[in-house]
């Protein structure tokens, strides 16, 4: 019986709740540290961002309408499906360079930021609204409403974890994301879109463009349909493009390391717009 040749797999975009290639048909090879094509994986267009900004606008309709309970349970089964599919995770990360009591860490700490944020999903409100004292006979209430589309650009030295806590931070709040770039360790961040998928995510909601952060940084600073754009570990070089874009449109920005984590629901917070009403007293 001759020898069965192995099904490769083929790591493709996750865009509205689907796996397409590329549109541009452009692939990357991630080598080894000898040099040694591991596999190819889809770079991303400016075409494949659009495509997923439309994407992202219907999935937040339905991701911004769950109650906050229900985002808690789908962060805590995508956690549930991540762990059992930790095996895959570990032995994609050593391909791409780790060793396999780090790639484990990196795994371990990607589920447990996950379960974190999956608890404040439902605490957020009581944590940042507040009722106002005013001198008017009515009452006045702040309560945390989600900025809308995100665009989570990851740059070199982001792992997986720090790619997984630039999704949570912004889903927990209600917000739909584009995670774009994650040059680091993109073959396990294109197998993210599978653990998500079978999480009862909204198509949409999340969207993993992997790729160049470079390439697909001033399409997110320009993009009329995107909120605000969180960049993790990017170069100087790439921050001034996204700000340059960003110049002529109400964009929230920031930018951090995206190495170490915050891990806080302050981190939540730095995506939520405070929505203030007030009603009269006796009606």
């Amino acid at each position: 019986m001759a020898e069965r040749i192995p099904v490769k797999k083929t790591y493709k975009l996750y865009i509205g709740g689907k796996f397409p290639r590329s549109e541009s048909g452009q692939t990357l090879s991630f080598e080894d540290r000898k040099g040694n094509p591991v596999a190819a994986y889809c770079k991303a267009s400016r075409k494949d961002f659009r495509d997923a900004v439309v994407a992202a606008a219907a999935g937040l309709k339905a991701w911004k309408a769950a109650t906050p309970y229900l985002r808690g349970q789908i962060l805590y089964r995508a956690a549930e499906m991540l762990e059992g599919r930790s095996g895959q995770f570990v032995e994609e990360l050593q391909l791409q360079g780790l060793g396999r009591s780090a790639a484990r860490r990196e795994v371990q700490a990607a589920v447990d930021c996950l379960v974190y944020y999956a608890g404040w999903t439902d605490k957020v409100t009581q944590l940042f609204s507040a009722v106002n004292p005013v001198a008017s006979s009515h009452f006045c209430f702040t309560v945390p409403e989600p900025t809308g589309v995100i665009a989570a650009v990851m740059g070199e030295g982001v792992g997986l974890a720090g790619s997984v806590e630039a999704a949570c931070r912004l889903l927990a709040g209600g917000n739909a994301v584009i995670l774009a770039g994650c040059p680091a360790c993109p073959l396990s961040v294109s197998s993210l879109g599978e653990v998500w998928h079978t999480s009862d995510l909204p198509g949409g909601a999340l969207n993993i463009l992997t790729g160049i952060a470079g390439d697909l940084a001033a399409t997110a600073g320009s993009h009329r349909a995107v909120d605000g754009v969180l960049g993790f570990a990017l170069t100087p070089e790439v921050e001034k493009s996204i700000q340059e874009a960003a110049s002529d449109s109400l964009k929230r920005l920031r930018f951090e390391d995206g190495r170490k984590g915050r891990g806080s629901p302050y981190a939540i917070a730095d995506f939520l717009e405070m929505k203030t009403t007030w009603h009269p007293v006796g009606v």
